[in-house]
């Protein structure tokens, strides 16, 4: 289950990380753009680590303040709870 776990994490913060590089991308190009609940939801299903280093790669969303500090939450709600549990 741990190895799942781990897969489960890593894949969705790889896609999560690229979710977000494709945004800004559309937003450079005015193309259809990704749903701002979707890439908060990728954040808080597992993909926040993802979704953090996307924002400060990408220079993506950082000046949404639900972003700018709901992303860094997220991340420590689910560092916290890694850690409550024994994950980590």
């Amino acid at each position: 289950m741990s190895r799942l776990f781990w897969t489960y994490l890593l894949i969705l913060n790889v896609v999560t990380f690229f979710i977000y590089g494709i945004d800004k991308y559309k937003a450079k190009k005015s193309l259809w753009r990704i749903p701002e609940s979707t890439l908060l939801l990728l954040a808080a299903v597992g993909g926040s680590v993802g979704a953090y280093f996307g924002m400060k790669v990408w220079h993506h969303k950082t000046l949404h303040k639900k972003f700018k500090y709901g992303v860094p939450i997220i991340l420590l709600l689910h560092l916290g709870l890694f850690i409550y549990f024994g994950i980590i």
